[in-house]
């Protein structure tokens, strides 16, 4: 009996050795399951709001303003070209100054036109001189001719020669002013006032009347041509004459802005000076030109800027800042949040730009609440702790219009 219960110990010791360890194993096991489902289950819940800054729609009248690229000229360009042919002699101006109307700019030389006064003059003296001698004869031969002393022929032809004598000194008096005239010419003038130009002939060149001297232009005011298209053109009209069609006559409700090339915005305001009489059939676009003030010479012939007008007054817009709008596959979207304070993603049709904020065109409700920060990191229907801040801290500004694409 003793023998036959020591065999059964030693047989459930071995068992117990061969199984006890996987049983431990298994137990682990199953506990640190369960404490593993037990911290998933308890980090299972939704995840914190995050704090949003947002804005509440407020439509306003905001005026719309294009923009065009617009190429300086001079007011009245003049090229200086001489009236008579010769060797330039002398060059009485200083290249790039302000030139006054009827300055001598150039001399040719004027001695072979001297010589061409000097025997016209001499023609005329000739030419009285032969008047008197007939008015001489007309006078002594007058009195005998009616006393039947001399034929009456006689007379009628000394009166003849005298009415040619008369002829010949008109004739010569003409051709002395011609030859004044032409001697004149020697002294090329300038014909405007304004800022003269390099010269394109030197000291010593043979000139005629075909060749160009210089050039002259009138820079106070000055203009600058743009083209607009046919829309813009109506709307610029409708903007400036109200209704009426008269651009020009309304030119004055539509004061021009504009910006140098550097970015600066010139003090003075323009207007519209010319409108071309039909839009170009290729282009769709009508030339305008605009008048700016320029008393200190400031803008040249050449220059580049671009123009702005107010075109159109968007009653009760919907303007939101640049930071709201996000960009999403080409398509614009604007975050807002709903009545529980969740995230909804609007897709929306940018119109133009006022300042730094955008027009919303369609897309967007005229009461809804903008969120402005932190977009990377929302997605539809994200929980969020709205904080409302006033438009100037969400980079809204008063800034001048301009529209949007230009």
């Amino acid at each position: 009996m003793i023998v036959n219960e020591q065999l059964k110990t030693s047989a459930a010791r071995r068992v117990w050795m061969l199984v006890g360890p996987a049983l431990l194993l298994t137990i682990a096991a199953s506990l640190f399951s369960g404490c593993g489902r037990k911290q998933v289950s308890a980090s299972s819940g939704s995840p914190p709001a995050m704090p949003v800054s947002v804005i509440k729609i407020n439509p306003t009248d905001v005026p719309i303003e294009n923009e065009w690229v617009g190429t300086m000229d001079g007011y009245v360009n003049a090229q200086i070209q001489p009236q008579a042919a010769g060797y330039l002699v002398r060059q009485l101006y200083t290249e790039g100054s302000p030139v006054a109307k009827d300055q001598v700019l150039f001399e040719i030389d004027p001695r072979p036109f001297q010589a061409i006064l000097d025997q016209a003059e001499g023609q005329l003296g000739q030419a009285k001189a032969q008047l008197a001698l007939a008015q001489i004869n007309v006078n002594r031969d007058t009195p005998l001719a009616e006393a039947r002393a001399i034929a009456r022929s006689q007379l009628d032809n000394e009166i003849q020669q005298k009415a040619q004598a008369e002829a010949n000194v008109k004739s010569a008096e003409a051709a002395v002013k011609t030859a004044e005239l032409n001697l004149s010419f020697c002294q090329v003038r300038s014909l405007i006032s304004g800022i003269a130009g390099q010269a394109t002939v030197q000291v010593g060149n043979l000139v005629n009347t075909q060749s160009v001297l210089t050039s002259v232009s009138q820079l106070n005011p000055i203009k600058v041509y743009f083209s607009i298209s046919d829309s813009e053109y109506l709307a610029l009209t409708h903007r400036a004459a109200k209704g009426n069609g008269d651009l020009l006559r309304g030119a004055a409700n539509v004061p021009l802005t504009l910006t140098l090339s550097n970015g600066d915005e010139y003090p003075s305001k323009g207007h519209i000076a010319f409108v071309d009489r039909q839009v170009n059939s290729q282009t769709g676009a009508i030339r305008i030109s605009a008048a700016f003030p320029n008393p200190q010479n400031l803008l040249r012939p050449g220059q580049f800027g671009r123009i702005k007008a107010n075109t159109e007054l968007r009653h009760h817009a919907i303007l939101i800042p640049q930071s709201a709008v996000a960009e999403f596959q080409g398509q614009q979207q604007v975050y807002t949040v709903t009545a529980d304070n969740r995230v909804h993603v609007n897709n929306v049709t940018l119109g133009p730009q006022f300042g730094s904020d955008w027009v919303i065109e369609e897309g967007l409700p005229s009461d809804a609440t903008v969120i402005v920060d932190n977009l990377q990191k929302l997605r539809e229907g994200a929980p969020v702790r709205p904080q409302i801040v006033k438009p100037q801290s969400a980079s809204a500004s008063q800034a001048a219009p301009r529209a949007a694409g230009r």
